[in-house]
């Protein structure tokens, strides 16, 4: 008898179904009641009562409609086995911490199998051994029947005499003799099948000649002399440590004494030492040397790179020059710019004075009402992709200048009104010397700004001119600078009456000077309302002399490097003027259809100059070929809407470089039309040198005085 109980589980509630009794009768008993002749009706009663169910008193009882509800049930893929609180330490936070995501891999069955794909590498080695050991058995076959063959002849010659029992044999045995003669032949006649060459693994195959040698581990070991020992005792108390405390007090009132007793040369060489060994340490710095060295990686990266720049700029000669007499041309080389100082414009440009490759960039804004912040960099033609130094400032640069004696000095001046010098020895980001509001900084933008010989006392000064209307003499002393007014532009016949009889003057803005190279006293300063003052350092209350220049704001004044009675100037009035300081009327004016941005004087010859204009242009004159118009005007700026701001001539090399207000610096090799020099004459050797220039211009402004300028103009 079996007892069969089933339990279902419904929406979290038990149910217990009828506990039934079934009874199970075997075959034998089957038999036995056949046997007896029971009939199939008998027993009936006893089978109804069997199915009577059983149930438990304290049996959930659901109705129907709770029976038939249904439930549904949702499969999902996590793992409820999965640990959820698993903790692991983190050595970056030196903390345990709960780790969110959980495995939920369940693995249910696993197996390795040994089968092995036949056009694998394993399974051709395996075809292959399997091949090699069949032909091995083939060959032993073969031996063991030349060894059966050789056996058989042996006993015939052996059972010669033997003829009857020998025929009777031979009789017997003449066919299977035959079938393996006959079998062993076909073996020796079949061919031999050819082995399979053994097949290399194509990407996981090398040589042992290709392998590299391990180096095997030594050991280094040194004797040293162990550090000597000392044994210490003391007992610690009170008095003891008040002695202790007295002693050290003592030590530093007389170190006190020595530094007050102490030279001010002392202190002065007690701080070089300083310095001194600050910058022995500063230099053996590891990360120094390794800035050192990817600097020098990135300049040979850089050379193969723009080699057929570089060729063209060494090597490289126009030959069209040969059939135009009176015209050249502008080749341009690098491009510099900078993302950094990406949309602002070149404000300042100039070369270093040592080192001929090397050129600083001020960015800043000629737009008062979208003023941001300046950057100043420096490039150098063997790197054309990088800054050599990069400053930023708060304000933009509208002006620089290099120091002759010391290059890596270099004075700026700023939107704001102040000025600042910048050491390229000291990697500072801002300036180490700025002028403020308390040294007496301009109050509108600063201009131009131009070292000067050192002052009696050997300090370092240099000059600014602002839209202000002050010419500022700027001198470093100690660690500070102490500004000087050297004059006041105050225009002529504005001086008007105010309250209580006080009189004002009227106060020109300056824009641009320049300081005449023997005279040290003179300079020139050009205005926004078109005048050119000559002033002179010794006299701040008037003028040495006044030019009606420009109908419009002066841009530039540069004096000639070669004649010192000549000086030129530019506008937006669209015009380049050639001027005596001795006489009050220009000798050559050069209208050029656009507004001028800058000037320049070719360092190679007194007559040659560039001037860039606001259209994309630049224009390469030559006096000494064509006194009337330019020998070159070529665009240097692919858009219309870029404007070129300013341009300088390298002293050593025939290129100019030239900057647009996109931030963008172009360089140009002049080609050989642009640097003509005085033909060889038969006999006659060519003269060179400041004479022959000085007399080339003199010839031109001799020519000057018996025109009028008006003729000239181009």
């Amino acid at each position: 008898m079996k007892v069969k109980v089933e339990t279902f589980q419904e929406g979290g509630r038990e149910a217990s179904a009828t506990a039934s009794l079934s009874i199970s009768v075997g075959r034998g008993a089957r038999k036995r009641d056949e046997d007896v002749g029971t009939e199939v009706a008998e027993g009936t009663d006893e089978w109804a009562q069997s199915k009577a169910t059983v149930r438990p008193p304290d049996q959930l009882e659901l109705t129907d409609a709770e029976l038939k509800e249904e439930f549904t049930r949702i499969l999902t893929a996590n793992n409820p086995h999965a640990p959820q609180n698993i903790v692991r330490y983190s050595f970056k936070e030196g903390t345990y911490k709960l780790i969110g995501f959980v495995n939920q891999l369940a693995v249910h069955f696993s197996q390795v199998g040994n089968l092995v794909p036949k056009d694998s590498d394993e399974g051709r080695r395996q075809h292959y051994r399997h091949e090699l050991a069949a032909a091995i058995s083939y060959q032993d076959s073969q031996d063991s029947a030349r060894v059966m063959i050789s056996e058989t002849e042996i006993l015939e010659e052996e059972e010669e005499p033997k003829e009857t029992e020998a025929e009777a044999e031979s009789q017997v045995d003449l066919p299977a003799a035959e079938a393996t003669e006959k079998v062993v032949e076909e073996e020796l006649m079949a061919p031999k099948q050819p082995r399979e060459r053994k097949l290399t693994n194509q990407f996981n195959f090398s040589e042992r000649a290709s392998q590299t040698f391990n180096n095997r581990l030594r050991d280094r070991e040194c004797q040293m002399e162990p550090p000597p020992r000392a044994n210490f005792s003391a007992t610690a108390n009170q008095w003891e440590i008040y002695d202790a405390y007295i002693e050290e007090l003592e030590k530093q009132e007389k170190t006190k004494e020595k530094e007050k007793t102490r030279t001010p040369v002392a202190k002065k060489m007690g701080k070089t030492t300083m310095r001194k060994m600050m910058s022995m340490e500063s230099q053996s710095d590891d990360i120094t040397k390794v800035a050192q060295a990817a600097k020098i990686v990135e300049r040979m990266v850089n050379q193969n790179t723009y080699d057929d720049v570089a060729q063209d700029f060494k090597y490289y000669e126009d030959a069209a020059d040969e059939y135009r007499d009176q015209e050249g041309t502008l080749l341009p080389l690098w491009k510099f710019q900078n993302d950094k100082a990406k949309r602002l414009a070149v404000t300042a440009l100039c070369w270093n004075p040592k080192y001929n490759d090397l050129f600083a960039v001020g960015h800043g804004s000629y737009d008062f009402m979208k003023q941001s912040r300046g950057m100043l960099l420096f490039y150098s033609m063997k790197n054309p992709s990088f800054p050599e130094y990069m400053f930023s400032s708060e304000s933009g640069i509208m002006c620089l200048d290099m120091h002759v004696d010391y290059p890596y000095l270099v004075a700026v001046g700023y939107y704001d009104g102040n000025v600042g010098i910048y050491n390229l020895k000291k990697p500072h980001s801002q300036p180490s010397f700025r002028s403020s509001a308390k040294s007496g900084k301009h109050t509108d933008p600063v201009w131009q700004v131009k070292w000067q010989k050192d002052d009696m006392d050997h300090n370092l000064n240099f000059f600014s001119v602002s839209s202000d209307g002050r010419i500022v003499s700027w001198t470093l002393v100690k660690s500070e600078l102490v500004h000087t007014d050297v004059i006041k532009l105050k225009v002529e016949g504005s001086t008007t009456e105010g309250l209580e009889g006080l009189q004002l003057h009227t106060v020109g803005c300056g824009t641009a000077f320049a300081f005449h190279k023997d005279i040290d006293y003179m300079f020139l300063v050009g205005t926004e309302e078109g005048k050119i003052y000559k002033c002179s350092k010794s006299y701040s209350s008037q003028f040495l002399d006044t030019y009606d220049a420009h109908n419009m704001a002066v841009d530039a004044v540069t004096w000639n490097p070669y004649h010192s009675k000549v000086f030129m100037s530019c506008s937006s009035d669209w015009t380049v003027k050639i001027w005596d300081h001795t006489i009050k009327t220009p000798m050559f004016i050069y209208d050029l259809n656009s507004a001028v941005g800058d000037v320049a004087w070719a360092p190679y010859s007194s007559t040659v100059f560039a001037a860039v204009t606001t259209n994309g242009k630049a224009h390469v004159f030559d006096l000494s070929i064509n006194k009337y118009e330019a020998i070159c005007s070529q665009p240097v700026v692919a858009r219309k809407k870029n404007k070129i701001t300013h341009v300088q001539f390298n002293p050593i090399h025939p290129i100019i470089i030239v900057g647009d207000d996109r931030g963008h610096i172009t360089c140009l090799k002049l080609s050989p039309n642009l640097r003509k020099m005085p033909k060889e004459k038969k006999g006659q050797e060519v003269q060179k040198g400041p004479a022959v220039e000085i007399a080339k211009l003199d010839k031109l402004l001799n020519l000057g005085h018996q025109s009028p300028p008006w003729s000239r103009a181009g």
